[in-house]
C-alpha cells in the first residue's frame, strides 16, 4: 500500500467506529426513548466478567447482556494474579461497591496466551505473565501429560487455567467476606468455543473451593 492508501485506510477505519456509534445510539433511542436517561443514572450489574482480551469474544454479545448488566475486565488469557493491582481493584470494586451476584472467569479454546505458555521460547515481557499459565501446567502436569493429542491437551489446559483463576478469585478477601455475609457472589468458570459459539460451564463448585482454600487463605475476618 502507498502512503496515501495507508492514510485513507486509517481514516476510514477510525471514522467507521463513529458511524457505527451514531447508528447504535439512534437504535437505542428508537427502542426506548429513556434509554440514555436510565443509563446515566448509574450501574447495578449482576455480573463481573473476567475474560480474555481476544477481540473475538465480546462479553455482552455472546451472553446477550446489555449495557449496565456486566462489569467487565479483560486481559491476556483471563488471568487473576494477586500481584496485578488492575484485576484486584476490579474485583474489590465489583464486590464491595457494585455488589455483583456472580463472578465469571471466561476463557476460550484456541487461546493464544495459553498456547504461547506451552511454547519453550523466551517471549520477553510476556514471560512473567505467561508463567502463571505454566504454573497451572506444573500443578496439573500428571493429568496433562497423559493426554497424547496436542489439541485436546491444549484445550484441557485452557479449562484447568480457568478453574485455577476461579480459585484465585475465591481467595480474595472481598469475595470471602461478602459471601460470608451475603451468600454472594458466586464464582463460575466458563469456556467459549469458536467452533460452535457456545459457552461451556466447567461446574466450579464455589462453596467446595471456598472450604478447601480457607485452611490457608481464610480472610473472612474484617
Amino acid at each position: 500500500m502507498s502512503q496515501s492508501e495507508i492514510s485513507n485506510y486509517l481514516k476510514q477505519t477510525h471514522d467507521r467506529v463513529f458511524e457505527h456509534n451514531r447508528g447504535w445510539a439512534e437504535e437505542q433511542r428508537e427502542r426506548d426513548p429513556e434509554f440514555f436517561t436510565k443509563l446515566s443514572s448509574g450501574q447495578n450489574p449482576e455480573y463481573l466478567w473476567i475474560g480474555c482480551s481476544d477481540s473475538r469474544i465480546p462479553a455482552e454479545q455472546i451472553t446477550g447482556l446489555g449495557p449496565g448488566e456486566a462489569f467487565v475486565h479483560r486481559n491476556i488469557a483471563n488471568l487473576v494474579v494477586n500481584t496485578d493491582l488492575n484485576v484486584m481493584s476490579v474485583i474489590e470494586y465489583a464486590v464491595r461497591h457494585l455488589q455483583v451476584k456472580h463472578i465469571v472467569v471466561c476463557g476460550h479454546y484456541g487461546c493464544g496466551g495459553v498456547k504461547a505458555a506451552m511454547t519453550p521460547k523466551d517471549l520477553g515481557l510476556l514471560n512473567p505473565w505467561l508463567r502463571n499459565i505454566r504454573d497451572v501446567y506444573r500443578i496439573h502436569e500428571k493429568e496433562l501429560d497423559t493426554i497424547k493429542d496436542e489439541k485436546a491437551r491444549y484445550n484441557r489446559l485452557v479449562e484447568l487455567s480457568v478453574i485455577e483463576q476461579c480459585r484465585n478469585v475465591i481467595k480474595t478477601a472481598a469475595v470471602q467476606q461478602s459471601y460470608a455475609k451475603n451468600q454472594f457472589p458466586i464464582v463460575h468458570g466458563w469456556v467459549f468455543g469458536f467452533e460452535d459459539g457456545l459457552l461451556k460451564d466447567l461446574k466450579v463448585d464455589h462453596e467446595a473451593v471456598l472450604h478447601s482454600i480457607q485452611k490457608i487463605y481464610n480472610l473472612t475476618e474484617e
